[in-house]
């Protein structure tokens, strides 16, 4: 007779008081929560077992009623820039990337917050994605914590900045993101000043404006691409729901509330955005609030016939926004001789997994 599984619960899940009562409900002392909880976000373990401060007994108790969900490093590339970029296998199997980015002074993680994308934007790896799901608090977290660790190994510094900029969309995983930001920047957590923290999002008006409303301390980024509607709707789908009116009165309810400056993001696509009108137009959005503006150069991926503008085109866009006042930088390409391109190796990886299991079923089936 077959008997039934229990399945275990992620104890990365549950809040301090949640983990109390079960400890409580174990027969432990209510101060052992607060050992477990240190363990698991400021430590960061990754099993029961290097909780050596509890007991064996309670260790093993642990292990039987809960689990810990910690991601690995399914393949990682490192660019002669030093750019590491890393995929991320989660407990289900599914793959999201993260990137370690050494430039200066800093040492920035730039982490996933979904599995896939469900915005489809044209010029982007991962628009070409399904969304599988979105991630847990506590995979957000991980990826920081393993890329902190790269930064270490590689270079000997420890992270400096966090950004939200790689695969999904933040605002629509915005309680999960919400709940890792909170463990990355706590006293009890990794500590990390929020102000090195950058929220980066294609534009969901109604989020922005939930931003503002729960007094999130990070900084905000919109990737904005095209400052008008005809243009940014051809590669930027999710602006048909969210029209540049509807993103600049959400941003300045934004300022008005939090009174932060904003960074649009803009990529300067060969023969597409990359005119003076262009530039005038995008001029003109980012005197709704106080601002900078970065141009980034951009990754080419297969999916998409997209490439950067020419180099004269790019000081001319650039230096038009200069003499009118906007504070303007441009952001060179990092990683350019791996996958560097924000899902492009997740989306290798996952296709060369695929093609594995499809030889396996064929050879098992011949």
């Amino acid at each position: 007779m077959a008997t039934a599984t229990t399945t275990k619960t992620d104890i990365r899940k549950l809040s301090l008081e949640q983990l109390k009562e079960a400890l409580v409900q174990m027969g432990e002392k209510p101060f052992r929560a607060k050992q477990v909880w240190e363990w698991l976000w400021k430590k960061s373990a990754g099993s029961f077992e290097e909780m050596t401060n509890l007991s064996k007994g309670l260790r093993d108790q642990l292990e039987a009623g809960f689990v810990i969900h910690p991601l690995t490093v399914a393949s990682k590339q490192v660019s002669s820039d030093g750019t590491v970029k890393s995929a991320f296998r989660l407990h289900d199997t599914h793959l999201v990337e993260g990137v370690l980015i050494p430039a200066d002074d800093r040492m920035t993680a730039c982490v996933s917050s979904q599995v896939g994308c469900s915005l489809t934007c044209k010029f982007c790896a991962t628009g070409y994605m399904d969304r599988k799901r979105n991630l847990e608090a506590s995979e957000i977290y991980d990826q920081v914590v393993t890329i902190s660790r790269q930064a270490e190994e590689h270079f000997g510094h420890p992270l400096s900045n966090i950004v939200f900029m790689g695969m999904g969309e933040p605002l629509l995983n915005y309680q999960n993101v919400m709940k890792a930001i909170d463990r990355i920047t706590a006293e009890d957590g990794l500590n990390m000043a929020a102000r090195r923290i950058t929220l980066s999002t294609a534009g969901i008006a109604k989020m922005i404006k939930k931003l503002a409303d729960d007094e999130v301390k990070v900084n905000l980024a919109l990737s904005l691409h095209a400052a008008n509607d005809v243009k940014r709707n051809q590669i930027m789908p999710i602006n048909e729901s969210n029209s540049l009116e509807a993103l600049k009165e959400a941003l300045q309810y934004y300022y008005k509330k939090t009174h932060n400056p904003v960074t649009f993001e803009y990529i300067v696509f060969y023969n597409f955005n990359d005119t003076l009108q262009d530039a005038e137009e995008l001029y003109r959005f980012t005197k709704a609030v106080p601002s900078k503006v970065n141009i980034i150069e951009y990754n080419p991926i297969k999916e998409a016939s997209f490439v950067n503008t020419g180099e004269d085109k790019l000081d001319a866009f650039s230096n038009y926004l200069r003499n009118k006042g906007v504070n303007v930088h441009v952001r060179r390409s990092r990683g350019k001789d791996i996958d560097a391109a924000c899902g492009q190796l997740a989306n290798r990886d996952g296709e060369k997994a695929a093609d594995q299991a499809a030889t396996a079923t064929e050879t098992a089936t011949a």
